[in-house]
């Protein structure tokens, strides 16, 4: 008869504080292992607020323990300096997507992309390759700020959870409709981890320390940022409804989030009142004490917002979007665009 079978174990090195109050490394059995190793890869126009708050807690970890327990190496696709979204330039190791063809990937590293605006043009053949390479070999593929896009591009992603900075969503979810997209600070899936860049990173980074070094370790982080705590990755990127319409009522922020969710399918307003309880005429002057509108116009602006991103960051073609944004009709639509945004939608999409 066969022996019972034992879960496997690994080790990690990890840090503690000792009886003296210092930091010191063990190995924990059966602990998460992050990476300790990033390459990061810096496309044109990326957030430095995004790659500050990633790199600076692993800094902070390293001088705080007083050992090297995390290393990261600066990459570009040319090997030149990246300028940044703000308009510094930061400069590279050297390495470029074409040294690191010819050479074999740290299996002990990870993979890290820091993108910004405009990523859908940043889309080629040979960084598609090096994402494909990297996933090949096992890496870790960490995606940050608008760089899950690439994830997805390079057809990566697949059932995977994943997140991107929140004025990116609609217009990922879109253009590849399969994709399982939360609204989160960060998402781990396996090891594909998307982050929604900026502040998120910090919170992404110190989790990672977290992991591998244990929580007083990451608390000494926040203590020395002056940040209080770090967030959780599951906590939503959105501004919640109530911090935008201010001091409304519960039962408006209700109404309110159920438009936003059914933009596609919009709701008629009479199983909106049947969801929340109250009739046409309540609802009606929750809206006209509250945000001065009528649920009808409110709801138009929050589908004619969403157009407009769709407009701005995608290809879809006006019709495409009039559907996408629950528009019975593309006439109908570019009218109500036209009223609302001064313009039509598709003299947007040609500027």
């Amino acid at each position: 008869m066969n022996a019972p079978h034992k879960p496997a174990t690994f080790e990690v090195d990890t840090c503690r504080l000792d009886d003296q109050g210092r930091y010191s490394n063990r190995k924990i059995a059966g602990e998460r292992q992050s990476p300790s190793v990033f390459l990061v890869l810096l496309l044109p126009g990326f957030s430095q607020l995004c790659l500050s708050s990633l790199i600076d807690p692993l800094r902070l970890a390293n001088a705080l323990s007083g050992q090297s327990l995390f290393h990261w190496c600066l990459m570009s696709l040319d090997g030149k300096s990246v300028e940044s979204a703000s308009g510094i330039s930061v400069e590279v190791s050297g390495n470029s997507l074409r040294h690191q063809k010819a050479m074999a990937l740290d299996p002990h590293a990870a993979v890290l992309i820091c993108a910004g605006e405009g990523v859908e043009q940043q889309r080629c053949p040979e960084l598609r390759a090096f994402l494909r390479r990297a996933h090949r070999a096992d890496l870790p593929l960490y995606a940050l700020g608008t760089a899950t896009w690439l994830l997805a591009d390079a057809g990566l992603l697949g059932e995977a959870r994943c997140t991107i900075h929140w004025g990116k969503m609609a217009a990922l979810s879109e253009t590849f409709y399969d994709l399982a997209i939360e609204d989160a600070l960060f998402v781990r899936d396996g090891k594909i981890v998307t982050c929604a860049g900026d502040l998120a990173a910090f919170d992404l980074a110190v989790a990672l320390v977290q992991e591998r070094c244990g929580i007083e370790l990451a608390r000494s982080i926040c203590q020395h940022v002056i940040a209080d705590r770090w967030r959780d990755g599951a906590s939503c990127q959105s501004v919640p409804a109530g911090l935008r319409y201010g001091n409304t009522g519960k039962k408006l922020l209700r109404i309110i989030k159920l438009m936003e969710k059914h933009i596609e399918d919009p709701l008629p307003l009479e199983e909106i009142a049947a969801r929340v309880c109250l009739s046409r005429r309540q609802i009606e002057r929750l809206f006209e004490r509250h945000l001065s509108t009528t649920p009808r116009r409110h709801y138009t602006a929050i589908k004619l917002g969403k157009a407009r991103q769709l407009i701005e960051l995608t290809d879809m073609p006006v019709t495409d979007v009039a559907i996408a944004c629950g528009f019975v009709s593309p006439s109908y639509f570019s009218k109500s665009f036209k009223d609302h945004f001064g313009t039509l939608p598709s003299q947007m999409k040609c500027c």
